[in-house]
């Protein structure tokens, strides 16, 4: 990793606490739900910041979360650009994490891959041969 690979990669890390604790702290919007920043990813010339972000609660939660952290954004930029020092405050810009539908689809599909051994299983253990239980011949 170069030098500039982790500068860029700290002041993501940075941006990411920053704009977690101005929401919890500072940002006092009702529609505002539990976020959790699960991710920050900067472009290399560090003018564009992707905040990745989840919200607990139900798909109403969600939009209104959305809605609060767009009408947050500029205010949350100039606070970034304030606290970092950098010469320009990149762009922020917020997407919902799809890591939880993500999990719980995967966990779906192992459940569904467990009960199918099973019943393979099940029904191996149940299973009689065809013909003889040793089907070569043996010179008697």
């Amino acid at each position: 990793m170069t030098d500039h690979e982790a500068r860029v990669r700290r002041l993501a890390d940075r941006i990411g606490e920053i704009v977690a604790e101005l929401l919890e702290r500072r940002i006092k919007d009702p529609r505002l739900g539990f976020v959790t920043v699960t991710d920050v990813r900067l472009t290399n010339d560090m003018r564009e910041a992707t905040i990745f972000y989840t919200v607990l609660g139900d798909e109403a939660e969600r939009e209104a979360t959305a809605a609060a952290l767009k009408s947050a954004t500029g205010h949350l930029r100039t606070e970034v650009g304030r606290i970092t020092g950098v010469r320009f405050a990149p762009t922020l810009t917020f997407v919902p994490d799809a890591l939880p539908e993500t999990a719980a689809h995967i966990e779906d599909l192992l459940r569904d891959a467990a009960a199918s051994d099973a019943a393979v299983h099940q029904q191996a253990a149940d299973a009689e041969f065809a013909g003889d239980a040793d089907p070569y011949r043996h010179d008697e």
